[in-house]
């Protein structure tokens, strides 16, 4: 299994409405990709700003393809991120899982 994971950053002040476009377009895009085996959405404040990270998980690099294009390593935004971010990070990052807990539960 790989994982994926993005950065990026707004304003906090924004980070509510940046959730939901995040939940109206790469999540449910990431989602839909065959060979994607789960998305989180993290956040963190920090000051007047809001850092978002995105991990998907992933059976294999050509899965990832399907999803990012022939290189993996370049980061994909959607047409409104850059209404949001401050910037636009070039790269994601790939990691390879090796250990994953059996089922996570959120209340």
């Amino acid at each position: 299994m790989i994982a994926r994971m993005w950065h990026g950053m707004t304003l906090a002040s924004r980070a509510d409405e940046y959730l939901d476009y995040l939940n109206e377009t790469g999540v449910p895009d990431l989602q839909g990709t065959e060979g994607n085996l789960g998305v989180y959405v993290l956040r963190r404040f920090e000051g007047d700003r809001a850092h978002f990270w995105i991990i998907s998980l992933w059976k294999s690099l050509e899965a990832i393809q399907a999803f990012a294009g022939p290189n993996p390593e370049i980061a994909r935004y959607y047409p409104r991120d850059p209404e949001y971010l401050l910037e636009l990070e070039p790269n994601v990052v790939h990691c390879e899982v090796l250990v994953k807990p059996p089922q996570v539960w959120l209340e």
